[in-house]
């Protein structure tokens, strides 16, 4: 007497393949887009960037300039590349 146990599928499968982004974000961290509308970069960062008051005073814009619609699906932040990257790197300092 024996029984078949059902195939393994990886989660990996399962996922559509339109929603490759989300896979790759760590736990603790969550994606935002910064840059001109024509040339969004993606980042990935701490969530605990955003108990910070210069961050805090980036999501302002964001919601000032996008409220809750987000042309990236995602949080998009109003800023300039490089002032984002100096930002962050300040942050990853303390």
């Amino acid at each position: 007497m024996g029984f078949r146990l059902p195939r393994v599928v990886l989660p990996k499968k399962l996922v559509p393949k339109s929603f490759p982004s989300t896979i790759d974000i760590p736990k603790g961290y969550l994606a935002v887009y910064v840059g001109d509308e024509n040339k969004m970069k993606r980042f990935v960062i701490p969530v605990s960037y955003l108990n910070q008051p210069s961050f805090q005073e980036l999501l302002s814009q964001a919601e000032k300039e996008f409220g809750f619609n987000h042309p990236m699906g995602a949080l998009t932040i109003p800023c300039r590349e490089d002032l984002f990257i100096d930002l962050i790197s300040h942050l990853s300092d303390l």
